[in-house]
């Protein structure tokens, strides 16, 4: 009978593997929900408050987003890097608030009820407007309540229970008393200019509101005879040839501009007329024109030009000069700087109505506008020229087949026209409809006046324009300005001055912002609207002068406060006026405050009205589109009460684009909606890929961005999971003393004081990118690829007592402590499923901790060079073991001898270091099959084991003592 030799002993049961709960699959988009329920029973924010109650404070100032409307990605991006900066400030140790807040008055949620009442038909102007304000409110209050759930569910933590609200009374009475303090030091006037204003929603648009898109435009040449030239009398009979691509501006047209160092030509044409025109741009009109103009010889070139200058005085008339009235009046040649030979004429037709050029240099010559086109862009009723036709964006209306063309073509004006102008042209952000530039009357901050208090006011009366009989003008012009006398600073000054000792991250923007303030006109802060903050102001009709009384202001502030700004549509304005002032005397003005200026004042009602008169942000963080919105209307509002801007720092973030860097868009289909990528993969995810971008510049989302951000936020997870399983039993008795560490071990904690510094670095400077990819570039290299995959031998299969052992569980606590807390502020749902995976408990929470405290290691323990050497050779010999890998000579490194020219270690260690069987000094780094038999427990390859399967020494010992 042969003997069968024994089966080998299954060692596995002996082998002190990882055991945790926690599971390696996460179902973020199931847990996120249980997480939030529990933090809401907890009532982490208060307790927070509580905890860090005296700390150093904090303060992100949040921008208010319009309450309209399910949030976007760039609403989830926005949220979540605020979320990250005010949670690492906690983790720091300060008390770091939040109050989120929202914008709930102005166009959009007006234009929203608006587009109800179409579609019942309903026309909001036969509304009354208490009932339309009250829509308004119900609309915003629907929305901020659906928009609070979506930003919870992203783990954005603050004061859900009292956001701030640009709607509630108390902010209204804050706004108002806001623009009043502008009134009393008189910085507020009110005047026409030209301002961007939308035919489609009939109101004044902020730049911010104004979005610049490709169009195709009606281009035209017309001819204006000229009848009087006293510098060069042999022009008259000539015409003045301008060009324009806003045909609906003609019927407005006052004056004629010239270059006065342009040299300009009277050109004969063939039918006999002389067309004056800049000679350099002789080439450009007869394309255009297709009419051929004669140079003559060189002599007569020579005498034919003139100098722009010698243009002064000269006349022309209008092509629709026959109506009469206004259109018979001769349009003078103006001087202006800025006519140019770069496209056109060199002549440039002048209408104050509707343009900041023509308005500035017609206001100099005393031309006025003349409010031909109203609100809804049709010319008056009682214009001669095309009276109550319009609108004057509609392209047919303008078209070269229009009836503007069509009457100039008539008087043989019309020397071209053509619909095939390619430009870029403003349109409202909210309806998509093209705007144009309207002279209205509207009130005005102004940019250059100085900022003194006291007021000088001049009252200014129009004359009566147009045509046919006498009417009224359509407004009482005035303009309350501050004293030219004084000395003090203009608000654009103190602006340029706030900005130079604001921190602007990227430095970058301050260039920007910097010279959006320097360029910008005086601040138009009325709007032609129902929803909104009234202009709470009562105007002599005598003087036209605003009553600046600060009792009046006072009652007026105290009627917000108690009835929101509702009250100044009630019948209560003589209250308010009190008894020394007559209604009768006065003009209660109803236009609506811009909502940049309400959203300007939210510095006051939140962050001073909460923290204390004078505070101030230590943050404001908004995309970049907010240069021209909510920083500079923050800035110019605080500037302009308060001498300073609002904030300390100001950090702008780029744009979410699709995968492929488009702009995303319905139409396009490309619209990634975060609420999806929330209900599929979780919060944790979207939060790793914002943290994980370069935000200071747009970036991309799609599908293989969020995988990228996916396998992150997995290898994070793991690291997790593999320190939870490793930690299993650990207690405060078998810790070791940093000085009874192996190098190992007091290495890793090396490196893990170096990133532990350059984290709180990229936190306090905002660099979440950076922080991010610190953070996982650690777990992945220095801790799974290496730490812990040296030390699972040790970790499996020493005895759990053994000092090596202890050493590694020891530093796997530090580790854990300090990665769970350097995770929070990013994978705030995560943080908090590992935390209570390990220390289970009613009311703790990972987000109460601070910032590690870590062991220090004295000057002898820093080990760190040594250990970058030895990292660099364990990279050489995995790479050369690699290729015996490939060939099946070797199956795992652990079968492998190798030389190395560089014996760091003793043999032993440096062994263990490799994981590889044996390790000999030679020239250079060379691989070999070990003859070596394999431990049955450790799997090594040893020399004291005889037989594969038999036990190594410290296996057998472990084991016998079980």
């Amino acid at each position: 009978m042969t003997d069968t030799p024994a089966p080998a002993r299954d060692y596995r049961d002996t082998v002190f593997l990882p055991k945790t709960d926690f599971p390696m699959k996460a179902g973020l988009a199931a847990k996120e929900p249980a997480i939030l329920e529990r933090w809401a029973k907890l009532g982490i924010y208060d307790r927070l408050r509580e905890q860090r109650l005296g700390r150093e404070r904090f303060i992100l100032h949040d921008g208010p987003p319009y309450a309209n409307g399910d949030i976007h990605m760039g609403h989830a991006m926005n949220k979540v890097l605020k979320d990250i900066i005010v949670r690492s400030q906690s983790l720091m140790g300060k008390d770091a608030p939040y109050v989120p807040g929202w914008d709930c008055h102005g166009l959009p949620i007006e234009w929203k009820v608006e587009e109800a009442y179409r579609a019942k038909k309903l026309n909001k102007d036969d509304v009354p407007v208490d009932q339309f304000r009250a829509e308004c409110r119900a609309y915003a209050e629907k929305w901020v309540e659906v928009q609070k759930g979506e930003f919870e569910r992203l783990g954005v933590m603050g004061d859900w229970a009292d956001p701030y609200l640009t709607m509630k009374y108390d902010a209204e009475a804050t706004i108002v008393g806001e623009l009043l303090k502008f009134a009393e030091s008189g910085q507020l006037y009110r005047g026409a200019k030209p301002v961007m204003w939308s035919p489609v929603e009939k109101t004044a648009l902020a730049e911010a509101e104004v979005e610049y898109e490709d169009i195709v435009s009606t281009q035209i040449d017309v001819a204006f005879e000229i009848v009087d030239a006293p510098n060069a009398p042999e022009l008259v009979g000539a015409h003045a040839v301008i060009w324009t691509t806003t045909p609906w501006t003609i019927p407005v047209n006052q004056a004629l501009s010239y270059g006065p160092g342009m040299h300009y030509q009277a050109f004969h044409a063939a039918d006999g007329r002389r067309f004056l025109i800049a000679f350099d741009l002789k080439n450009e009109f007869e394309r255009r024109t297709g009419i051929l103009l004669d140079s003559g010889d060189l002599q007569e070139i020579t005498d034919r030009q003139i100098l722009g200058s010698q243009l002064e005085g000269a006349t022309a008339r209008h092509p629709m000069h026959a109506l009469g009235g206004f259109f018979a009046k001769p349009r003078p040649f103006l001087p202006g700087d800025f006519v140019t030979t770069d496209a056109g004429t060199g002549l440039v037709h002048m209408s104050p109505d509707h343009g900041e050029d023509d308005f500035e240099l017609c206001k100099q010559y005393g031309i006025d506008p003349v409010f031909a086109v109203d609100g809804a862009g049709m010319y008056r009723a009682d214009w001669a020229w095309l009276g109550g036709q319009g609108s004057v964006i509609n392209k047919k209306f303008v078209a070269a087949d229009g009836p503007i063309c069509t009457d100039l073509r008539a008087t043989g004006a019309l020397l071209a026209a053509s619909d095939d102008f390619k430009h870029s042209y403003p349109h409202s952000w909210r309806s998509k409809a093209k705007v144009i530039f309207r002279a209205t009357p509207q009130w005005f901050i102004p940019m250059d006046a100085a900022t003194s208090v006291g007021t000088q006011g001049a009252s200014t009366s129009l004359s009566t324009n147009g045509v046919g009989n006498a009417a009224a003008p359509p407004f009482a012009l005035s303009e309350v300005e501050g004293p030219g006398s004084s000395n003090g600073a203009t608000l654009r000054e103190i602006a340029l001055d706030a900005i130079a000792a604001t921190t602007w991250i990227p430095a970058r923007s301050e260039n920007r912002i910097t010279s959006m303030v320097q360029g910008r006109p005086d601040w138009v802060i009325s709007r032609q609207r129902a929803w909104g903050v009234p202009i709470a102001l009562f105007v002599n009709r005598a003087t036209g002068q605003y009553l600046n009384d600060p009792a009046v202001n006072a009652r007026i502030v105290e009627a917000f406060r108690q009835n929101g700004a509702d009250a100044w549509y009630a019948d209560g304005h003589q209250a308010l006026l009190g008894p020394d002032y007559d209604l009768a005397d006065y003009e209660v003005v109803k236009d609506i405050l811009d909502v940049w200026f309400d959203s300007g004042c939210t510095h006051v009602f939140t962050v001073e009205a909460r923290y204390g008169e004078g505070t101030r942000a230590n943050l404001y963080l908004e995309g970049s589109d907010q240069h021209r919105g909510w920083f500079q209307s923050s800035l110019l509002e605080s500037c302009g009460t308060r001498g300073r801007a609002p904030y300390d720092a100001v950090l702008t973030h780029g744009f979410a684009l699709d995968g492929q860097g488009r702009k995303m868009s319905k139409s396009l289909g490309n619209v990634v909606d975060p609420l999806k990528i929330i209900g599929e993969s979780g919060a944790d995810i979207l939060r790793m890929w914002v943290a994980s971008t370069d935000y200071f510049d747009d970036v991309k989302i799609g599908k293989e961005v969020l995988a990228t951000a996916s396998d992150s936020y997995r290898k994070l997870r793991n690291t997790f999971r593999y320190m939870l399983g490793a930690l299993e039993g650990f207690d405060e008795s078998e810790r070791v003393a940093v000085s009874d560490m192996p190098e190992l071990e007091r290495y890793v904690l090396h490196r893990l004081g170096m990133i532990d510094t350059e984290l709180r670095q990229a936190a306090e400077g905002y660099e979440f990118n950076r922080y991010t990819r610190l953070l996982t570039d650690f777990a992945n290299e220095d801790l799974s690829a290496f730490f812990f995959d040296i030390r699972k031998d040790s970790l499996y299969c020493d005895a759990p007592g053994d000092v090596k052992r202890r050493a590694y569980r020891t530093v796997l606590d530090v580790l854990f402590h300090a990665l769970v807390r350097y995770a929070a502020p990013v994978l705030c749902f995560t943080a908090e499923e590992v935390w209570q995976s390990r220390f289970p408990s009613d009311d703790s929470s990972v987000h109460y901790l601070e910032w590690p405290l870590l062991p220090s290691l004295d000057a002898d323990d820093v080990v760190g060079a040594k250990w970058q050497e030895i990292r660099a050779l364990r990279v050489a010999v995995t790479e050369a073991i690699e290729p015996l890998r490939r060939e099946k000579t070797v199956r795992s490194s652990l079968e492998a001898e190798i030389t190395v020219p560089s014996m760091l270690l003793d043999a032993d260690a440096l062994a263990e270091a490799f994981i590889v069987a044996k390790v000999t000094p030679g020239d250079a780094v060379t691989v070999t099959r070990t003859d070596f038999h394999k431990c049955g427990r450790c799997w090594r390859h040893l020399p004291e084991v005889t037989t594969d399967g038999e036990l190594c020494d410290r296996c057998e010992e472990v084991v016998a003592h079980a």
